[in-house]
């Protein structure tokens, strides 16, 4: 039994009759007769009957006229339904990100594909670059940003951007540098991050390679409240340079060289086809990189 068919068969029985169905679906007489035919055969009884000119359904075709309509309604939703997603007029997006491109970068790439896409439903998770790859393994993310590390066999990680970090320190507070060693922050009381947050560790890090431990003001807080406590006067923090942008209380002192530096890849799972949504929303992610003024100290890749 073929979708065709039944089609062919709804048109007869809607019309009772061949030549006029026949011409409602633009085919030859002959050739929807013959598929009837088939159909009949396939099905192991008549469903009309033609009696002088006069054509009817037989208890077989009434049978079978409430349960092909159901059919071909539903091949016909279905095909919409993909359609739709193909357009891009429906479906959803699954978007993960770092607190800090969550509160920098990602706004306007959303606020351009929104624009584009009204109709698809997004969805994002701001966490650790840890975090956000366990989630795509487990299927709960199409993409993800994600400061780069080692490499992971499962993961297509496109490095986009390059982006330095920078001491925040309160604009209120005099500071005599241009620039500053990190070594020179060995008796500066540090804002710090939350144990597993991205940040922390390569900056916990950075400091035992200039040979100090630092000193912590407060710890545990996310973006937000350590840029908050900053801002308050509590200490300096190493934050990416893009999280200042919008912080006009907040002056960012480069590093000296080398200074600090971290990549930022856009993730997917290897070996599965992306979904349209999710394939429309990298491809404006990656323009938007391409073709935006970035912030002082952030350049794509």
């Amino acid at each position: 039994m073929q979708l065709q068919q039944l089609r062919y068969f709804l048109a007869v029985a809607e019309t009772r009759h061949f030549t006029q169905a026949a011409d409602n679906l633009g085919v030859a007489q002959p050739t929807l007769s013959k598929q009837i035919h088939t159909l009949e055969a396939s099905l192991g009884a008549p469903l009309f009957e033609r009696i002088r000119g006069a054509v009817s359904l037989t208890v077989a075709g009434a049978a079978l006229l409430p349960l092909a309509q159901r059919m071909v309604a539903d091949a016909d939703a279905a095909r919409s339904a993909v359609s739709d997603i193909v357009g891009l007029r429906r479906g959803e997006v699954r978007l993960g990100a770092t607190p800090s491109l969550c509160s920098s970068l990602v706004p306007e790439v959303l606020r351009t594909f929104r624009a584009e896409h009204p109709e698809i439903q997004l969805y994002v998770i701001e966490g650790s670059s840890q975090d956000l790859i366990e989630n795509l393994h487990a299927h709960r993310l199409d993409l993800a940003l994600v400061v780069q590390s080692s490499p992971d066999d499962l993961l297509d990680a496109r490095p986009v951007l390059r982006e330095s970090l920078v001491v925040a320190s309160p604009l209120s507070a005099p500071t005599p540098y241009e620039q500053i060693a990190l070594s020179e922050l060995e008796h500066t009381p540090l804002v710090m991050f939350r144990a597993g947050y991205d940040i922390r560790g390569v900056t916990l890090e950075a400091c035992r390679m200039a040979g100090f431990t630092p000193k912590f003001a407060v710890e545990g807080g996310e973006m937000d409240a350590v840029l908050a406590f900053v801002e308050a006067g509590l200490g300096v923090a190493l934050v990416p340079s893009m999280v200042l942008v919008n912080r006009p209380l907040l002056r960012a002192t480069p590093l000296a060289p080398p200074g600090m530096q971290r990549t930022i890849a856009l993730a997917h799972r290897k070996r599965t086809v992306l979904p349209h949504a999710a394939e429309a929303l990298r491809a404006t992610l990656l323009a938007h990189i391409a073709t935006q003024q970035l912030p002082l100290g952030v350049r794509p890749l």
